[in-house]
């Protein structure tokens, strides 16, 4: 489940450098959306990976290595959503699994739209 383990992690940088952008703005409605942003992503992402070792029997090795963030929260949440979408492809299908990948999906989705109409 090696592409599990990349896809958790990257969801949990996220949170990270959605943080540090919330902090970074100069933009107070940025700086509320990103804030909500960071503060429910962890929690959706510990669900995707219970719900996973659950499933499977089995817990997650990760790398150590980590990603910096976009230059804007916009930015770095287009380039979230894109991650997102392509990458839920290599992981396990069954239903209650990918339920929980669209509650991240739909988080990055409104969050986005915070963003783009402040």
């Amino acid at each position: 489940m090696k592409e599990a383990a990349e896809f958790i992690q990257t969801l949990l940088h996220a949170a990270t450098n959605t943080h540090i952008l919330h902090w970074q703005t100069k933009s107070y409605a940025e700086h509320t959306a990103l804030g909500a942003f960071y503060t429910e992503l962890p929690e959706l992402v510990d669900k995707v990976a219970e719900a996973i070792m659950g499933k499977y029997d089995m817990t997650f090795t990760f790398k150590d290595s980590y990603y910096t963030p976009a230059a804007t929260g916009k930015e770095e949440l287009e380039a979230l959503k894109a991650y997102v979408q392509d990458e839920r492809r290599e992981l396990p299908q069954d239903s209650e699994i990918q339920n929980e990948i669209d509650n991240i999906a739909n988080l990055i989705n409104s969050t986005l739209y915070l963003l783009r109409f402040p």
